[in-house]
């Protein structure tokens, strides 16, 4: 049996988060269309007859930056290579040109001496495509595998192909009665994650990625399977108005996206109250 945890690393919206997702079948990292969705590590765990992976979702590495926060999850991203990894996953995006965040990545990569696969994602896409920009990579790395994270296409192989750089190991992450893959989230941050990826997409390049949320109650009444769940968007005061929308759409869109989605993945009423509010 094999066990061990891989680390996926890569710029900006190179599809990591994605790419978790639909290996584990299950939403565990956020995923929208702006840079460094995901603020912090995510552990999750996958399970099969052969052992045990236990993927860190990194959130993306930029090139240079004077945002004291995405300068912290610069940092983030780089300490999760050095503990305790055995093998790294970089993700690169064949339809963007490489660049400095390219280079920055592949640096620190480099500084590394575990095991490397160099995943190539969005091979669905024909066009545009800088897939030559990314050939000489393939002789740095120990294995390469080509993937759609979107339309699932390789997933199989990439888990083949991390099993057989694995460590043999016996299971570390017992899985009966986990209600998700998470393992470093309490399902507090779980929902705030899952607010914060629908206002990302409602909000798109309206608001700074830096807005946050809070959920401050989860209350249970399972004599009308319901779940009460009250939270509020923390952002800018300049930016209160835009979030909530004329009318409160914005606000009604976000809360109704959240709702609809937790309501399938728990088969239970969902009410959520859901604010905005200054910071």
């Amino acid at each position: 049996m094999k066990s061990g945890t891989v680390a996926l690393v890569g710029r900006p919206n190179a599809g990591k988060s994605t790419l978790l997702n639909a290996l584990l079948g299950s939403k565990v990292s956020i995923t929208s269309p702006k840079p460094q969705t995901t603020q912090f590590s995510v552990q999750a765990v996958y399970d099969d007859p052969r052992g045990q992976i236990i993927f860190t979702d990194t959130p993306g590495i930029f090139a240079k930056t004077d945002n004291p926060k995405a300068h912290d999850i610069n940092l983030t991203a780089e300490h999760s290579l050095k503990e305790g990894v055995d093998v790294v996953v970089y993700v690169i995006d064949k339809t963007r040109e490489r660049g400095i965040e390219e280079n920055r990545v592949l640096g620190i990569i480099r500084k590394t001496d575990m095991p490397k696969i160099l995943v190539i994602n969005k091979i669905d896409k024909r066009h545009p495509d800088f897939i030559e920009q990314y050939q000489f990579m393939k002789e740095e790395f120990d294995a390469v595998v080509e993937v759609s994270a979107r339309r699932h296409t390789n997933l199989n192989v990439l888990i083949d192909v991390i099993f057989a750089f694995l460590p043999e190991g016996e299971k570390t992450i017992e899985r009966e009665g986990m209600a998700t893959p998470i393992l470093n989230m309490d399902s507090k941050l779980f929902l705030e994650e899952m607010i914060r990826e629908k206002a990302f997409l409602r909000l798109r390049r309206e608001v700074p990625y830096a807005i946050r949320v809070v959920v401050d109650s989860i209350t249970e009444k399972p004599q009308k399977n319901l779940t009460v769940i009250k939270a509020r968007i923390l952002g800018p005061s300049r930016y209160k108005r835009m979030i909530i929308g004329s009318g409160g759409a914005k606000i009604k869109e976000i809360g109704t996206m959240t709702r609809r989605e937790l309501e399938l993945a728990t088969n239970r009423k969902i009410y959520l109250e859901l604010t905005v509010e200054e910071e």
